[in-house]
């Protein structure tokens, strides 16, 4: 017994779950550490350490000695690919058979594009392309900002995995979405001050512009290059804490004292006074010569 103890221990320390059906001689001992707790079922036949089965690490890896053929989808698929912060409290999944629910997945049987689907140390994924759009439902366009954001995708992968998919619910809200990321916006207020210039007629702007103050590289949010009009939204959820807001700050002083017109505005400005903050745009073009 003591050597299937070991046997079973040096799987787990290497692989984090043991499937019985990998390992058919060790399956009296692992059922045996079963009952007595010290192993944990995290699917049928696939177990894992009592301390570690409940961690998503543990649940995707379980997935994959499970079904082969199961593909990660939706919130799983982005913390495997680009969104590591993401929450994930159930593993969701797409199945070519059905499957009796299980406590910690979701599974849903979904046929998905060849070219859709990505491949790493065994697991199975969603394209972050796909994966984005399939967020929309429940994150908005943050989705598809945290995919674009992180060098994931890019708006014709996306736009792709829309068309390879074009006969799913809800693909109307998901093609408004796209369009609304045309110019590529790294949060939502950006998001909404995109679509309301947009809405006014104000064109000649570019978003996310690299530029080089003092030695050190910054990114504005939206510039107007031939007048040096620079417009910062303080929207993204990691403007937080005192270094960030300093950062800012020496950031606005640089681009002043280097010629540069600068206004800022919230989100709840966007929201709650568009008509001004647009006003406010077109008063500082007129005054820089634009208009």
């Amino acid at each position: 017994m003591k050597t299937s103890h070991l046997a079973i221990q040096a799987v787990l320390s290497n692989e984090s779950v043991i499937a019985l059906r990998e390992h058919p001689d060790l399956v009296g001992p692992i059922r045996w550490l079963a009952r007595r707790g010290d192993l944990q079922v995290v699917l049928p036949g696939v177990y894992a350490a009592r301390p570690d089965a409940d961690t998503f690490e543990t649940r995707i890896r379980a997935l994959s000695a499970w079904d082969t053929n199961a593909v990660l989808v939706a919130a799983a698929a982005a913390r495997v690919s680009f969104w590591p912060t993401i929450k994930v409290p159930t593993v969701a999944c797409a199945l070519k058979h059905h499957r009796q629910p299980q406590r910690g997945f979701q599974f849903s049987r979904r046929q998905l594009p060849t070219e859709l689907v990505m491949s790493h140390a065994g697991l199975r994924y969603t394209s972050p392309a796909l994966t984005a759009l399939d967020l929309c439902e429940s994150h908005g366009g943050d989705a598809i900002d945290e995919a674009l954001r992180a060098g994931a995708t890019t708006l014709k992968d996306l736009h792709r995995a829309l068309q390879l998919t074009s006969a799913r619910l809800r693909n109307a809200e998901r093609r408004k979405l796209l369009l609304d990321s045309k110019d590529e916006p790294w949060s939502a207020a950006e998001r909404r001050f995109h679509r309301l210039l947009r809405t006014a007629g104000i064109g000649a702007w570019k978003t996310n512009q690299p530029v080089v103050l003092d030695g050190s590289l910054f990114f504005l949010d939206v510039v107007f290059p031939r007048v040096k009009l620079a417009i910062e939204l303080d929207g993204r959820l990691y403007h937080t804490g005192s270094k960030v807001f300093e950062s800012d700050r020496w950031r606005q002083n640089l681009l002043i004292l280097d010629g540069w017109c600068v206004l800022r505005f919230t989100s709840a400005m966007i929201d709650e006074r568009p008509e001004e903050v647009i006003a406010m745009v077109h008063a500082a073009l007129e005054m820089l010569g634009a208009a």
